[in-house]
């Protein structure tokens, strides 16, 4: 009795585990499927994925001669740019003022020593000559600076040359070339005087009538600044500029030294380039001497437009 009981149970047990092993390996079974399908949708979706949109190559040779351009090569070219159009700005400028006002200046200086001396009855050596050839020099420089704009305006139709700007530039210039206009004479005479060498006559000229146009510049700009509205005042800025216009104006007044040829002639390396003699007609000399002037400006201006870094000189339009 006890031995078919105790069967009993134990065959009750043994079939208990078989259900619990069954349901186990079904559930393995179960999960084995899905995650094979699960493998399988997504090898279908990476198979509809893996192939990229085919894109039309290009030749193979299209892009084989092509230069590769960095940054740096970038940024190099447009400050090559900037600095070959700064310079033909700057080239531009110094054409444009010799013709229109250094010109005029020497012309105009020549012109009133020739009306002192012959119809005013000045001698060489008076204040009353060196003030009315400082005035021909500034006539020179205001009507030749306002003729070459009024001219260029009507030929060109620039709208944006405003000739009251222009008549006010013109003015200050004018006032700064009556100074170094006025002192030329006298100074040349005290250096003649002195019975120095042509080039120290020439280098003492060239300082003392660019100094004097420098401090004449610079009194019209205190004076002229209030009631005319083109003129700047003086500013630390503009006296940079203003000393190498100076500079370059000092040049023209040391070449006109050149059309004296009574003084050491052997020592005058212009003697046969701006040389103004006694059997030379009038018209002739002054146009010499402004030649000469001309001249002077060209040759220190140009070495100026050399050496002065970008945006530090009269004529880089600021």
């Amino acid at each position: 009795m006890l031995v078919s009981t105790a069967t009993r149970s134990l065959l009750r047990s043994n079939g208990a585990v078989l259900r619990q092993n069954v349901r186990l390996m079904s559930s393995v079974a179960s999960s084995e499927k899905q995650t094979a399908a699960a493998g399988h949708n997504t090898t279908a979706k990476r198979e509809i994925h893996s192939d990229p949109p085919q894109m039309k190559s290009a030749p193979p040779l299209q892009y084989a001669s092509q230069p590769t351009y960095l940054p740096e090569d970038a940024a190099d070219e447009k400050e090559e740019e900037a600095a070959t159009s700064g310079m033909a700005d700057r080239f531009k400028i110094t054409a444009e003022v010799t013709v229109s006002k250094i010109f005029p200046a020497g012309f105009g200086w020549q012109s009133s020593s020739i009306f002192a001396e012959e119809y005013l009855g000045y001698s060489a050596d008076s204040m009353a000559f060196a003030l009315t050839t400082g005035l021909g020099d500034a006539i020179g420089v205001m009507a030749g600076h306002c003729v070459y704009y009024a001219a260029k305006k009507s030929i060109t139709g620039d709208d944006s040359i405003n000739m009251e700007r222009e008549t006010q530039t013109g003015l200050l210039l004018a006032s700064a070339a009556f100074c170094s206009g006025t002192a030329w004479q006298p100074l040349v005479d005290v250096l003649q005087g002195a019975n120095l060498p042509f080039m120290q006559v020439f280098a003492g000229t060239w300082i003392g009538c660019g100094t004097a146009f420098y401090l004449g510049l610079r009194g019209a700009r205190t004076i002229l600044s209030g009631p005319c509205k083109y003129i700047h005042e003086p500013t630390y800025e503009n006296s940079k500029t203003d000393k190498s216009l100076s500079v370059a104006i000092g040049g023209a007044t040391g070449f006109f030294v050149g059309t004296d040829t009574a003084y050491l002639p052997a020592q005058n390396f212009l003697f046969d380039v701006v040389g103004i003699h006694d059997a030379t007609p009038q018209l002739m000399g002054c146009a010499i001497a402004g030649t000469s002037t001309g001249l002077g400006f060209v040759a220190a201006q140009t070495t100026l437009n050399a050496i002065y870094p970008a945006g530090k000189l009269w004529n880089d339009g600021k």
